[in-house]
Parts: C-alpha cells; sequence; structure tokens
C-alpha cells in the first residue's frame, strides 16, 4: 500500500479536529451543540472562498457524468440491499430468531447464592426457539483481553470514538480538499470512485448475506427491529423446516434431491393490495398493522439483524481509509486506520457483526478500491499525456534531429510542454462559473441535509 506524503497537514488536523468535537456529544453534551455548528460553517465558508480560485473546474465538469452516474448506481444497489435485509428475517419468520429464553426462575430467594442457573428452552406457538448466535472467537478473545488489560485501555476500545457518519464525512472533507490542491482533481472524480465501489461493495454484500441466512450475534434483533409473522413463509415452510434438524431428513433430501416431505396446510400471509408491486409481498411479509404501503416499509429501512458475512459499516470505513491513503497519505492516513480497527473490534465486541463479517469487509473494501482506479487515480497523468503527445509527433522530430534542425525540435517540444498546461492555465468560462456554483452549493446542501435529517449519513 502507497503511503503519500500530505501536503502541509491541514487536512488532518481538521479531520481530526471534527472527530474530536463530535465526540463531545459523548463528554459535554452542551459544547458539541456549540462547537459543532461552528465547525461546520467554518469548513463550508472556507471551502466556498477558495472557489474563484481553483483551476480545475474543466475537469470536473468531465467527471460529472461519472458522478451522478455512480450515485444512481449506488441508490439500486441500497434499494436492492434495504429489500434483501428484511428479507433475511422475514422469511424465516420471528419464531426462528427470537432469544433463546430461560424459563422463569425466582431468584428471590437467593437460596444458593453462587449456584449457576441452567437455562430452558421457551416454547414459542408449536415452535421451539432453537437459534443460538454462532460461536465466535473474536468475542472470546476481547472478552479474555478485557480481564488482562488496565481498566483505562478497555474503556478506550469500548468508547464510541467514531462511527459510519464520520468516515463519510472524513472522505466529504478528503473531497472538498482539492480546492485547496491538497488531494489531486477532480473531486468528482474521487467521490465517483468512491460511490461506484461502495455500490459494488454493496450489492456484493447483499447477494452474500441473501444467499445464506446466518443467526444475528444479538438473538433480540428481530423482534425489536421488525414487525413480521411469526412463521415461516411457504418457501421455508416447503424447503426449509422439514430438514432443518431431523439428520435422518438431511439424508433423505441430499439422496433425492428432492423436496420429498409433505408440509400439509400451512398458515398463510397477510396480502394487501399493492398494484404492481405487489410481488413485492413474498419478500417484504408486511402485517396489517404496517401494510399499507411497500414504500412505507422501505423508507424505514435500517440496519438489519441478518446482514452478515461482511460488515456495512466496517466497508464503508475501509473505503474512507483507502481513500485517504491514496489521495493524502501521511500520518492522518495511519490515524484513520487506527480508528478502523477501532471500530472493528467494537462491532465485534458490541456484537453487531461476528468477526468474520469484519475481516471480510475489510479485504473486500481494499480489493475493490484496488480494481475501480480507472476512475480516478493519485497518479499524475500529465506524464502520461506528454508520452502520448510525443507519440505523435515522433516522426517529425526524429526527421528534424536527422536535418540538425534544432530550433524545429525545440519548436516541437514547446508545443507538447505548452499543450499539457493549457487546459490547467485556461480560465473558467461563464458556463463553467454556473457549474462551480452550482456544484458547491447543491453538494454542501446535501450534505448538511444528510448529517442533519438522517441517523447515519
Amino acid at each position: 500500500m502507497r503511503w503519500p506524503s500530505a501536503r502541509g497537514g491541514g487536512l488532518g488536523v481538521a479531520a481530526l479536529t471534527y472527530v474530536a468535537v463530535d465526540y463531545l456529544r459523548n463528554v459535554s453534551p452542551t459544547w458539541h451543540e456549540r462547537l459543532q455548528p461552528f465547525l461546520w460553517s467554518l469548513l463550508a465558508l472556507i471551502a466556498i472562498s477558495r472557489v474563484p480560485f481553483y483551476r480545475h473546474w474543466n475537469a470536473e465538469f468531465r467527471a460529472a457524468l461519472p458522478f451522478l452516474a455512480s450515485i444512481v448506481f449506488l441508490l439500486s444497489a441500497l434499494l436492492f440491499e434495504a429489500l434483501s435485509v428484511r428479507f433475511v428475517t422475514a422469511v424465516l419468520g420471528l419464531d426462528w430468531h427470537r432469544t433463546i429464553m430461560a424459563k422463569a426462575i425466582s431468584l428471590t430467594s437467593m437460596e444458593a447464592p453462587g449456584k449457576l442457573c441452567s437455562l430452558l428452552y421457551l416454547k414459542v406457538g408449536n415452535v421451539t426457539s432453537d437459534t443460538p448466535p454462532l460461536p465466535d472467537t473474536g468475542q472470546w478473545l476481547l472478552l479474555a483481553l478485557n480481564e488482562k488489560l488496565p481498566e483505562a485501555v478497555v474503556e478506550i476500545l469500548r468508547a464510541h470514538i467514531i462511527g459510519l457518519h464520520h468516515y463519510l464525512m472524513l472522505f466529504i472533507m478528503l473531497g472538498f480538499s482539492v480546492l485547496f490542491d491538497s488531494v489531486k482533481a477532480p473531486g468528482l472524480g474521487l467521490g465517483a470512485r468512491y460511490i461506484f465501489t461502495m455500490g459494488i461493495g454493496r450489492l456484493l454484500r447483499a447477494i452474500t448475506f441473501v444467499s445464506t441466512i446466518l443467526p444475528s450475534a444479538r438473538p433480540w434483533c428481530a423482534s425489536a427491529r421488525f414487525i413480521v409473522p411469526g412463521h415461516p413463509h411457504p418457501w421455508a415452510q416447503k424447503y426449509y423446516v422439514p430438514y432443518a434438524s431431523d439428520a435422518n431428513a438431511i439424508r433423505q433430501v441430499i439422496r433425492k434431491d428432492i423436496a420429498y416431505a409433505d408440509i400439509g396446510k400451512y398458515p398463510g400471509d397477510y396480502r394487501p393490495d399493492w398494484g404492481s408491486m405487489s410481488f413485492l409481498i413474498d419478500f417484504l411479509r408486511p402485517t396489517s398493522s404496517e401494510g399499507a404501503s411497500w414504500y412505507s416499509l422501505l423508507k424505514k429501512a435500517g440496519g438489519g439483524c441478518n446482514d452478515l458475512l461482511y460488515s456495512g459499516h466496517m466497508l464503508v470505513a475501509v473505503l474512507t481509509a483507502m481513500a485517504w491513503t491514496e489521495a493524502y497519505g501521511g500520518l492522518s492516513s495511519a490515524l484513520i486506520w487506527v480508528l478502523v480497527m477501532h471500530s472493528a473490534q467494537r462491532e465485534i465486541r458490541e456484537r453487531h457483526h461476528y468477526t468474520v463479517d469484519c475481516v471480510v469487509a475489510i479485504y473486500v473494501g481494499i480489493l475493490l478500491w484496488k480494481m475501480t482506479g480507472f476512475l480516478w487515480s493519485a497518479k499524475d497523468g500529465t506524464r502520461d499525456s506528454r508520452l502520448s503527445k510525443l507519440d505523435k509527433i515522433q516522426g517529425r522530430l526524429l526527421q528534424a534531429a536527422k536535418d540538425s534542425d534544432m530550433d524545429e525540435v525545440r519548436e516541437l517540444l514547446k508545443d507538447v510542454e505548452l499543450g499539457s498546461q493549457e487546459s490547467q492555465n485556461k480560465g473558467p468560462s461563464r458556463i463553467m462559473w454556473l457549474f462551480a456554483c452550482g456544484t458547491v452549493f447543491f453538494s454542501l446542501t446535501i450534505v448538511i441535509l444528510a448529517f442533519t435529517h438522517t441517523s447515519d449519513g
């Protein structure tokens, strides 16, 4: 991984200041309410003040279409992910996801203070809820470290220092830093690469977790977040339930390679009239209390319970770190990677994800970022442009050299040099000024609305 030298260091200081000020919400909410709007306003004003001096609006204009296309692709991937997140929980019914509860044992008498209580399964309707979380050695390791490390270190590991919206904001700051020549232009090209890479990652993530459904590391999650029927969907009742735990049935279905069990009459689902979108009923499984509109269900889409195998939050964190490492580098990039590792252990510690989810998200994010360099790269394209122009005039240059015409050689080389600088020195036209003002205003407005009206950006 390349670690270029950071220019100056102002961007790194601004990024760490943002994270520190936002952490004040946990330490001093009063100071956080005062300082955060001030910091946001200050950063926005500084960015706006640099717009007249930015020389690369032509490059930004060329990158605008890929940027918008990347946004459309990401929104499509997020829509598919939202459908999949609800489907993997709804298809098996709430009974499959419910926590293994202990039979009510009175602890008021406390007759045997040190005695361990044995847990008994709780019957839910006609289904015994027996879906414990998977064994996770990463969780074991963190619990063991809690016993070995100093209390201050453990509290730092537990602290909510940085979250999803911080990583998104750090990338937005990185994109706007092209105005200060801290990062190679165009900023919209960098944004297009980030958004497109995230879209690919979210699409692959949805395909992954919808392929094999894993039990949540938080068994109460489904009941707390979703209102879906308790019984399995007819698909699961036919193809999964008869062969879920009976060893003989599993052997038979492997031998016959057909769903042979007679499941009889199974309970049906509530089916509202959604018109042309009625095909979503089998995937979203609405109930009478919230089935008025498919749109209202998707609008409430948030974090899932069984969207596992790799973490979406960690994917965003890794992509932000990769973008900083390639575009800016320096000590601030190393610190962001430290924060990524802190986020990973906290995801595991708080059981939002299994350890494997975080490990896979890290290497998938790195590999995906490496694959999308065609949209934007920190490498200087001037050298390639000069080589291309030299290749075009190679014949004339060789002929002038054979004729010992040094004036012609100088003139040809001067044309190559001036051609590479022409686009940078050319001032923006009126259309470019309108594009510049519209881009900055639109971007800042969307950023402010996203971070003030959503919980995680």
